[in-house]
C-alpha cells in the first residue's frame, strides 16, 4: 500500500506509472494498483527465480485448468480448459484475433466511452472502428442494443466488447449479453469479449461464453489475471473459445502465440486463480471503500462534477465538463500536478472532452490530495 504521509512517487518502483512523470505529479492515470501483490504470487515467482526457472513457456495446461476452477466457483461458468490458448497479454490476443478474423480496413464495432487501447489494437490490425456509444440512463451507462443491431444490419461482422466496461465500471447484464448473442448469431458476428476486469466486480458478473449455444457459437473471451492481481508486467493472458464455429474463424491464429507468453506470467496466473482469491476479495472490498471515499471528496470539493454508478474496476469516469476547462487532462497535469487519462482518449472523434479517467486503487490520503488539487484548479478557474 502507499505511504499515506508522502505524495511523491514511490522510490522503489520502476513501472511506467511511477517514472512517466516527475515525482511531484500524483499518478492516477494508468491501470495499476498501489497495493502489494498477493503473497502466493510473490512466493511462486521468488521460488522460480531461486531455481533459475526462467526459460521459454512450453505447453502449459495448468493455466487453463486453474482458470476453469476459478470461473466455475466465481461465476458458475464451466469452460473447457483445453480451449484456453495462451497469449502474451490481452492486447496481443485481441490483435491476433482481429488479424485472423478480419481483412484490411474491416469495420469493428465498439461502445464508447471505452478503453483507449482498443483503438490502437484496431489500428495495428488495420481495422476501422464503428461506434454504438453507451447511453446514459440516470447515473448508469448502458449498452444501446438498437444501435448495436443497426451496426450489424449495416454489415459489421466483428464486435470488440469491453465487459466489464472500462472506464465506466458497468457490468453488462445477462439479459443484455443474451440479446447480443442472439444478434451475433443472426448476423454471423464474431464477439471478442475482453473480460480482464471481471474479477474486480462487486455485483454479479456474467461471462459471455456462459450464456449458452448462441454465445458459444459467436464468442471468444480474452482475459488474464494481470489486471485483478496487479501483475501486468508479467505478460501472460489467454483466449477462450467454446465452439468449432468460432475456432474455424480463428484458424489463422499463429501457433507461436503460446511461446510468446512469459513463463513467470503463466505461473503467476495459476497462483492467482488457485491461491489468490482471499487477496482478491479483500481488494474488491478496499476498492468499494475507496470509491465511496472518492465520491465524498468529489461531492465536497467539486460540487459541479459528476460521478456515475459503478459495479466493477477501480477506474472512475469523472465528468468535469461543467467547469469548461480547455484541454482538461493537460491542465490537470500541468497546473494541478495530477496525471489522469483524457476523456477524449476513450472515443473515436475526440468525444468526451469534459471527462477524465481517475484511478482510485491507491490510499485514501492520495485520493483526497488528488481531488484537492483538481478542485483547486477547477473551482478557481
Amino acid at each position: 500500500m502507499t505511504d499515506p504521509d508522502s505524495f511523491s512517487n514511490f522510490a522503489n518502483r520502476s513501472s511506467s506509472k511511477w517514472l512517466r512523470y516527475p515525482a511531484d505529479v500524483l499518478p492516477m492515470h494508468v491501470a495499476e494498483m498501489d497495493f502489494d501483490v498477493a503473497e502466493p504470487i510473490r512466493a511462486r515467482l521468488a521460488q522460480m527465480v531461486v531455481n533459475s526457472d526462467l526459460g521459454y513457456l512450453g505447453p502449459f495446461a495448468k493455466a487453463g485448468q486453474a482458470f476453469e476452477s476459478f470461473a466455475l466457483n466465481r461465476w458458475g461458468w464451466q469452460l473447457d480448459p483445453t480451449h484456453a490458448k495462451m497469449a502474451t497479454d490481452v492486447g496481443v490476443a485481441a490483435v491476433e484475433i482481429l488479424k485472423a478474423a478480419t481483412g484490411p480496413g474491416e469495420q469493428v464495432l465498439v461502445n464508447t466511452p471505452v478503453y483507449a487501447a482498443f483503438f490502437s489494437w484496431l489500428k495495428e490490425a488495420d481495422c476501422t472502428p464503428v461506434d454504438a456509444p453507451l447511453v446514459l440512463e440516470g447515473d448508469t451507462w448502458k449498452l444501446d442494443l438498437p444501435a448495436i443491431r443497426a451496426a450489424f444490419e449495416s454489415g459489421v461482422r466483428v464486435y470488440l466488447l469491453c465487459s466489464p466496461q472500462n472506464p465506466v465500471g458497468r457490468i453488462h447484464t445477462a439479459k443484455e449479453l443474451t440479446e447480443i448473442a442472439k444478434l451475433a448469431k443472426e448476423f454471423d458476428v464474431l464477439v471478442i469479449s475482453d473480460e480482464i476486469h471481471a474479477p474486480l466486480s462487486w455485483v454479479p458478473f456474467t461471462p459471455y461464453l456462459s450464456l449458452g449455444q448462441e454465445a458459444a457459437a459467436t464468442g471468444v473471451t480474452i482475459t488474464s489475471s494481470s489486471k485483478a492481481w496487479n501483475t501486468a508486467g508479467l505478460k501472460a493472458g489467454f483466449l477462450v473459445t467454446a465452439s468449432d464455429q468460432v475456432r474455424a474463424k480463428l484458424k489463422l491464429l499463429p501457433e507461436a502465440m503460446q511461446w510468446r507468453a512469459s513463463i513467470l506470467g503463466a505461473h503467476a496466473m495459476v497462483a492467482a486463480y488457485e491461491q489468490g482469491v482471499g487477496w482478491l476479495d479483500q481488494t474488491v472490498l478496499q476498492l468499494q471503500e475507496n470509491l465511496e471515499h472518492l465520491r465524498s471528496e468529489v461531492a465536497n470539493r467539486l460540487p459541479q462534477a459528476r460521478l456515475y454508478e459503478m459495479e466493477a474496476t477501480y477506474l472512475a469516469w469523472l465528468d468535469l465538463g461543467a467547469y469548461k476547462i480547455q484541454d482538461l487532462q493537460q491542465a490537470i497535469l500541468k497546473e494541478a500536478k495530477v496525471a489522469v487519462v483524457a476523456g477524449s482518449d476513450h472515443g473515436i472523434d475526440d468525444d468526451y472532452p469534459g471527462f477524465v479517467r481517475f484511478n482510485f486503487a491507491t490510499s485514501k490520503p492520495r485520493i483526497t490530495e488528488a481531488v484537492r488539487r483538481i478542485a483547486e484548479l477547477c473551482e478557481g478557474h
